[in-house]
């Protein structure tokens, strides 16, 4: 008697534990949505209706890069072999754009290609979400983290390496991670030069920091643009949304726009066209 009513007591605890457990997040109907956000472990996949993203073809300057990933991102939705790919380099030059951009256009050809963001504070939570895409593998899952770095005392960068090439599951067939950072070893440089100088075996330590990045096969670099390249970019917006400026005063005024905020970039192209817009009481769509 003593022994089943210790096993009942057993019994009643863990039924408390599980009413106490979050629920598991259900698993979403990918048929209804092209892109879906990642909102950790707890709340799951959540679908989102209208994707903040621009057309392939307006994105200048970053041709061999555009080429790349378009061909990478194609094998992978038709089921060939693939590599997950970092974009890194200068801001502001359309990196997360690309992105973006690659996946809608090749989406339009083949349906079954999706694209989930993950933020950066939900790295820890990337094997629950593997392993809910690994249990859909009619589709093909891009899982993009914009502007993905790691400070020093971050050690989730761990998690993210096993999640990608590693551990005895390893990727999903199905599924591809694409990066953006400002940092082509996604870890600080003094963080790296550190344990260079203080640690007992310090090539051994470097690797350990820097083996992050060599788990995306595609490195992809992305570089301040010149001038030439910045009125492309200028133009080919105007001539996409219609704006009635001459050659002639665009470029004057797309120069300015330029010196005031002391750089040339993909997103001071467009932040410029937004004004000329406004100005001339246009709307962009």
């Amino acid at each position: 008697m003593a022994k089943s009513a210790e096993i009942n007591e057993w019994e009643r605890v863990a039924a408390a534990l599980e009413r106490l457990a979050p629920a598991a997040p259900a698993t979403p109907d990918f048929k209804k949505a092209a892109a879906f956000v990642w909102n950790g472990a707890r709340d799951g996949l959540a679908a989102v209706p209208k994707v903040n993203r621009v057309d392939v073809d307006l994105l200048k300057g970053i041709g061999q890069s555009k080429d790349t990933l378009l061909e990478n991102t194609t094998r992978f939705a038709k089921g060939l072999p693939a590599n997950n790919a970092l974009l890194w380099g200068a801001r502001g030059m359309g990196k997360s754009s690309l992105v973006k951009a690659a996946h809608a256009k090749i989406a339009k050809e083949i349906p079954a290609l999706k694209i989930i963001e993950i933020h950066r504070e939900d790295i820890n939570s990337l094997p629950q979400l593997m392993a809910t895409l690994r249990a859909a593998p009619k589709f093909r899952f891009i899982v993009f983290c914009d502007d993905l770095s790691f400070d020093a005392d971050d050690t989730s960068y761990k998690s993210l390496k096993a999640a990608l090439d590693g551990g005895l599951e390893g990727r999903p067939e199905n599924v591809l991670f694409y990066a953006t950072s400002n940092r082509r070893h996604l870890l600080p440089r003094d963080m790296i030069e550190n344990e260079r100088s203080t640690a007992i075996t310090p090539s051994e330590a470097v690797q350990e920091k820097v083996s992050l990045s060599d788990r995306f096969g595609l490195w992809l670099g992305f570089h301040n643009c010149s001038q030439d390249d910045y009125f492309d970019m200028v133009h080919g917006y105007a001539k996409h949304f219609g704006l009635k400026l001459s050659r002639e005063e665009l470029e004057h005024k797309a120069n300015e726009w330029s010196v005031t905020r002391g750089a040339r970039s993909g997103r001071v192209a467009w932040q410029f066209i937004q004004d000329v817009a406004g100005r001339l009481g246009q709307k962009l769509s």
